[in-house]
């Protein structure tokens, strides 16, 4: 078969180029801006990529044109398509269909799939997943919406039964308008978390409740239900019915994770796995943040349904080594009386935000490094942050933080007056140049610089890098 993809250099739609190439099939695909690290990828895969979406490329005749979410019937200021080659599909009555509709019939069909859900964490927690179902010797495909440090693809087919999928609650594609996790009919599905986001799609949280429960309602009575305790819009999602066996799970001594039926015991790094009460594992490793917590407490109990022991999975988990853009360390800078560090993390929603933070606060204390300072830089790039629905969260995202920098380029609303609650410690740049100058400026021995962006940030990271050993 001969696919060709509009919008390949998507995380998504390249993990399903991948997969496709993985599978025999002839792949070529196009988007605006096709540019390194994914351009490289793909093309190592023996994928053509076409820069745009011109018309012409109707004449590749291919069996089926799969087309991303990022494609839409819009028009520019003059007029003319801003798609053009989707208007010479319509027109032609050529075949298409979308990303998630052309996996679920091609490459999930009879697979037990197992699909991670929620506002935050679907990333590292399938990528959690996937490490110890690997390490249990099944070998389980997977679709991640970042780069596994273990694996170091974001997808593979895996000759196991199994197949382990990031599971977005964004929509499919401009014509099928539901949820991207409807298609994929999982048997074991968690649900990570609840809050408002996409406000670009979504009206509101019951909106996004609702897509949420359409994909409990895929899953089969023999199927489980992995849900946060904790989330009390999860609860009411269940609440409109569930036809599966529920296990619950929760962290964090409060009355809902007090009830759960897997729970931790133990600080964020190292902690006992409860289930009713029992220790059933026991996990050590360097990640931190009650969050990376829950999604291994989330992780191992999904694990259990396909036949994995806990205190296997629990024990996987020490080898875990995280996804890119995870609090991933770019790189020290020697400084005497402290070294310098540069994180780069894809937090961009405020709830992630905070969470970050506070995990690598939590960790400093740990280790008796109270004096050292978090920096952070964040740049609100999201649709949601763009629209400056949840600046008013800002605020409260960056208390963990001595200074925070936000780059305020492209925004439509006053970041200066939503983050005037941190007085000094808040500073708000338009530009990435003047930015790393300022935080250049502002870094102290021992600082830990935090860059958060669901984007490239301009290239920050490097850029402060090269700069703070410039001036040392």
């Amino acid at each position: 078969m001969h696919i060709h993809i509009l919008g390949i250099c998507g995380t998504f739609m390249g993990g399903v180029a991948a997969l496709a190439r993985e599978a025999g099939h002839r792949v070529t695909g196009c988007d605006a801006g096709v540019y390194p690290p994914m351009s490289d990828q793909l093309r190592a895969l023996d994928i053509d990529l076409i820069e745009g979406f011109s018309a012409g490329q109707l004449a590749l005749a291919p069996d089926v044109f799969v087309v991303g979410n990022v494609v839409s019937r819009a028009r520019l200021a003059d007029g003319t398509p801003k798609y053009p080659l989707m208007e010479a599909i319509l027109d032609a009555g050529a075949p298409y269909t979308s990303g998630p509709q052309w996996l679920a019939e091609n490459v999930l069909q009879g697979r037990h799939v197992l699909a991670v859900a929620g506002t935050h964490g679907k990333t590292t927690t399938t990528s959690m997943l996937a490490w110890i179902l690997d390490r249990a010797g099944q070998a389980p495909g997977f679709l991640v919406g970042g780069v596994p440090l273990d694996f170091g693809v974001s997808a593979r087919l895996g000759s196991g039964s199994s197949f382990v999928i990031e599971a977005d609650e964004y929509d499919t594609a401009f014509f099928d308008k539901r949820s991207k996790f409807v298609h994929y009919r999982p048997r074991t599905a968690i649900l990570n978390n609840l809050e408002f986001d996409h406000a670009d799609i979504f009206d509101d949280l019951a909106a996004i409740e609702r897509q949420f429960h359409h994909l409990v309602r895929t899953v089969p009575s023999t199927g489980r239900v992995v849900v946060n305790a904790t989330e009390d819009s999860l609860q009411r999602v269940l609440a409109q019915g569930c036809w599966s066996e529920v296990a619950r799970f929760g962290s964090g001594g409060n009355k809902a994770s007090a009830q759960a039926e897997w729970q931790a015991d133990g600080e964020h790094s190292a902690f006992n796995v409860r289930r009713h009460g029992e220790v059933v594992g026991r996990v050590e490793w360097e990640l931190s943040g009650l969050h990376n917590q829950m999604n291994a407490l989330a992780a191992i109990a999904a694990a259990e349904h396909v036949g994995v022991a806990p205190a296997d999975a629990a024990a996987a988990l020490a080898t875990f080594h995280n996804v890119r853009r995870r609090m991933e360390l770019r790189g020290v800078v020697s400084r005497e009386g402290g070294d310098i560090r540069v994180y780069d993390d894809f937090a961009h929603h405020p709830t992630a935000i905070r969470t970050t933070l506070d995990g690598l606060r939590r960790q400093l204390d740990l280790q008796g490094k109270r004096t050292e300072r978090i920096i952070a830089a964040f740049e609100p790039r999201s649709n949601t942050m763009k629209l400056g629905t949840m600046s008013s969260q800002l605020p409260w995202s960056l208390e963990a933080a001595n200074l925070a920098f936000c780059h305020t380029a492209g925004l439509d609303w006053d970041a200066a007056a939503a983050l005037a609650p941190l007085g000094e410690r808040a500073r708000v740049v338009s530009a990435i140049e003047p930015l790393v100058t300022q935080i250049v400026a502002a870094a102290r021995p021992g600082d830990h610089i935090v860059c958060m962006s669901n984007g490239g940030f301009g290239g920050i990271h490097d850029k402060l890098l090269n700069a703070l050993r410039a001036a040392a």
